[in-house]
């Protein structure tokens, strides 16, 4: 079977799998299968495998939007305001209406900010 990120991950039967589930469920050590432990073995070492290329990919897109930041930082840009920034344009308008609404009552709660109206 061929995932969307392009690995192959070999297939198993329905009787594959249920002798794959009774050898668990027994606990019973048996000669290794290539139906049983040799599909379960790659199918597992496909999905390690695909995992750890994202994990990459991931290190490497965190290690970009950070030089981003700081090439931003070096332009006269404050970090903290550009992640907030980010932070907000990521909700629905609704939702962040309703935060800064409640950032609001909090701050004129503490003395922080004066009351509205």
């Amino acid at each position: 079977m061929t995932l969307p990120d392009g690995t192959e991950t070999p297939t198993a039967t329905l009787s594959q799998l249920k002798e794959a589930l009774d050898t668990v469920k027994d606990g019973k050590p048996e000669a290794p299968s290539p139906y049983t432990n040799g599909v379960a073995r790659d199918q597992l070492r496909a999905f390690v495998e695909r995992i750890e290329r994202l994990e990459e990919e991931k290190k490497a897109i965190a290690d970009d939007i950070k030089g981003v930041y700081s090439e931003a930082k070096g332009c006269g840009f404050d970090t903290k305001a550009l992640r907030r920034v980010i932070a907000l344009r990521k909700l629905d308008p609704d939702e962040r209406a309703e935060q800064e609404a409640i950032l609001d009552t909090y701050l004129v709660a503490l003395g922080m900010m004066p009351e509205h109206g």
